[in-house]
């Protein structure tokens, strides 16, 4: 049955419904505490520079014919970062993004993506704005039982050309991942250096991040970092990603380069990347990504 079904739509409706309550919520949260609301653009010269990381590209033609290649975003971050450097110090926005070859449960081509950043604010602070998220929704759904919902194991496949970070990542997604936030929520942080992505490097240890993430009922919610602010730090991740990304897929996205020299006038910063549709599906107890997106993507 089609989504767009007036039987399925009125099925539906409740728990949709529910999700603009919870992003009202979200809202009056960050207004109270001074943020700004934001809309970063959509249409962006690099989508992302992360190895396993798909976008879907399109092509500006200008009036006299010429064309450049421009990318759907798949996060606002690097758009809300000239933003820090331009001047805000705290903002937010609830982001329509794109990410191709993703599809299934907890995955879909266009999702919503919360974000928001801090200026001049130790990654701590926003971890505990994650945390107080995550208890507003839950209180909001008035379905706080729903979170104990369990996630399936699944075995590890480690292929000849995977690295120490590939290996890494699978263990903690097949082993690590669905066993966090099955009683309550739980954050990991200080990840390995080489698992840094946009993160700075810790001052306390050299061989961990600024990084961390909140799981619960073992499905990954949200992604925060200490923000790096170092532009020569921050194009050798990226270029040690895209050499990755063009060995395993045989191709390589741009860098932002207007992204690189914003980073090197940012204040020091703290965001967070938190996935909108996951948080409402836990509050909710719905089972699929699609049960609470107003217009799921047919097929």
């Amino acid at each position: 049955m089609a989504w767009w079904e007036p039987q399925n739509h009125a099925d539906r409706r409740p728990v949709l419904v529910t999700r603009g309550r919870i992003k009202a919520r979200i809202r009056a949260y960050f207004e109270a505490l001074g943020f700004t609301e934001v809309e970063c653009a959509s249409l962006v010269p690099s989508p992302g520079n992360e190895t396993h990381l798909h976008a879907f590209e399109t092509r500006l033609l200008g009036p006299d014919g010429s064309e450049r290649p421009l990318y759907l975003h798949t996060s606002p971050e690097f758009v809300a970062k000239k933003l820090l450097a331009a001047g805000e110090e705290k903002i937010f926005d609830f982001a329509r993004v794109f990410r191709n070859r993703e599809r299934g449960r907890l995955h879909a081509p266009e999702f919503t993506m919360l974000e928001w950043y801090r200026a001049r604010e130790d990654y701590q602070v926003v971890i505990a704005d994650t945390l107080a998220l995550l208890g507003l929704a839950a209180d909001t759904a008035g379905m706080r039982d729903a979170l104990a919902v369990r996630a399936r194991r699944g075995g590890i496949s480690v292929a000849e050309d995977d690295d120490w970070s590939d290996i890494f990542s699978k263990v903690l997604t097949a082993r690590i991942e669905p066993r966090l936030g099955l009683e309550r929520p739980v954050v990991l942080y200080e990840y390995p250096v080489c698992e840094a992505a946009l993160a700075r490097v810790s001052p306390r240890d050299p061989r961990v991040a600024e990084r961390f993430e909140l799981y619960a009922c073992g499905v990954e919610l949200a992604n925060g970092f200490g923000e790096l602010t170092d532009p020569g730090q921050q194009r050798a991740r990226f270029e040690a990603e895209m050499g990755k990304k063009e060995e395993r897929y045989g191709l390589r996205y741009p860098l932002d380069e207007e992204f690189l020299a914003a980073l090197a006038i940012m204040p020091p910063a703290s965001g967070v990347a938190l996935g909108f549709d996951r948080l409402v599906m836990l509050a909710t107890g719905a089972p699929r990504i699609e049960s609470v997106l107003w217009t799921p993507m047919d097929g």
